[in-house]
């Protein structure tokens, strides 16, 4: 199965996921379980402004999924979006994309003639 997760990585890769992004995604896999940002920070070893930006980045992308949590104080906890849906998200968003591509280009084809 690794060799699958790995594979996974190089197209993230590709489509412009960073190392650290990586690394986030990857910790958050192997446990299983929700983690706030200091969490992660400590556990990676890197600064808590770096993993809000790369948490952030990898949120929007739909790689990880955010929950709302109240503790005495507002805040959320992170955790992996399975890899089967990370590629279903790549899937879509790619198509979606193309489709407006494509929209746009026989919009300007139409105009031209």
């Amino acid at each position: 199965m690794s060799d699958v997760y790995e594979r996974l990585e190089a197209l993230l890769r590709s489509l412009g996921v960073k190392k650290t992004e990586l690394k986030i995604y990857r910790l958050l896999l192997e446990k299983k379980q929700p983690m706030r940002i200091t969490e992660i920070q400590r556990e990676l070893g890197i600064s808590e402004r770096s993993v809000r930006e790369h948490v952030l980045s990898l949120y929007r992308k739909g790689i990880l999924r955010r929950t709302l949590i109240e503790q005495g104080w507002l805040g959320y906890t992170y955790s992996a979006v399975s890899p089967g849906e990370v590629l279903d998200n790549i899937k879509r968003n790619l198509l979606k994309r193309i489709n407006e591509l494509e929209q746009e280009l026989k919009g300007s084809r139409a105009g031209e003639g």
